[in-house]
């Protein structure tokens, strides 16, 4: 294995500002394909799910090699040695400070190189659980509901249509960790979803399920067939009307007491653990 690129940065120079727009702008992060990650648990999981960590992040003042700082923690070496990043910069304590969403900065934070935005990255097999996310229009709700179908065995998550961003630094936080656990892809329409939702109709038996305060079937009364896809609509639309016409049943929580609907990461939580008391059946 090559040894990292080692990059000293002591100013915002071009090397700073190239991370900076990395970890604000969508734009920029689908651009150089990569996005920023920070936090013990979500680092951890980056390097046991096999993703490729394409530069680690560390201060000067936190005992990286050649600096005067206190040494960096077991944990953080365990990172340098096994991370197999392309390149470490190393930062002054100020600049590092800048760049972290923490009242502490971290010893250690990273670049990730995104994956392929490809449905073959869900693996097809039977007893299939997929979730299908509309037009979801808020990086903590997303995160949020990544953690939950990582939680409750969810084999893949596709995002449809104008989405907030998946590798959004909140979202990114808000998974703590399960983004890098379970297949997330990215979809510009439902139109792509079509062949793939055929072949598994065809070979699983799928079942689309869709999800809503105003349908009058509770999640406990559905039947899931062989495998199941459930499609949760936009926090204030709700499901789109292309999303409705896939749909072979809709279904909904029954709740009482004067709120009208859930935010859609609390209904996703309930209605995956509904999914989940169903033992995966096969054709």
């Amino acid at each position: 294995m090559a040894r990292p690129k080692r990059i000293s940065v002591r100013s915002r120079n071009a090397e700073f500002q190239q991370i900076l727009a990395i970890k604000q702008n969508r734009q920029k992060r689908q651009a150089a394909r990569a996005f920023w990650v920070e936090g013990v648990r979500s680092i951890d999981r980056v390097l046991l799910y096999g993703w490729t960590v394409r530069s680690i992040l560390v201060s000067d003042s936190s005992g990286s090699p050649g600096s005067k700082g206190a040494p960096l923690s077991s944990w953080a070496k365990g990172v340098l040695q096994r991370s197999g990043a392309q390149s470490i910069y190393e930062l002054t304590g100020e600049l590092m400070a800048e760049l972290s969403d923490k009242d502490e900065p971290s010893e250690l934070c990273a670049l990730i190189e995104m994956p392929p935005d490809d449905l073959a990255r869900i693996p097809m097999r039977p007893g299939l659980r997929v979730v299908v996310l509309d037009r979801p229009g808020n990086p903590g709700n997303l995160g949020t509901i990544l953690r939950s179908c990582d939680a409750f065995g969810i084999d893949g998550v596709i995002l449809s249509g104008h989405a907030v961003d998946l590798y959004d630094p909140l979202t990114v936080r808000a998974s703590v960790g399960s983004l890098f656990a379970i297949p997330a892809v990215r979809i510009a329409a439902h139109t792509e979803l079509l062949p793939w939702f055929k072949r598994l109709k065809a070979e699983l038996g799928l079942r689309i399920l869709g999800s809503s305060a105003r349908a009058d079937l509770p999640i406990r009364g559905a039947d899931l067939g062989p495998a199941t896809a459930l499609i949760l609509g936009n926090e204030t639309r709700g499901m789109s009307r292309a999303y409705r016409d896939l749909c072979d049943l809709t279904v909904t929580i029954p709740i009482s007491g004067s709120a009208t609907s859930l935010n859609v990461s609390c209904a996703a939580a309930v209605l995956l653990y509904e999914m989940s008391l169903r033992p995966r059946s096969v054709l």
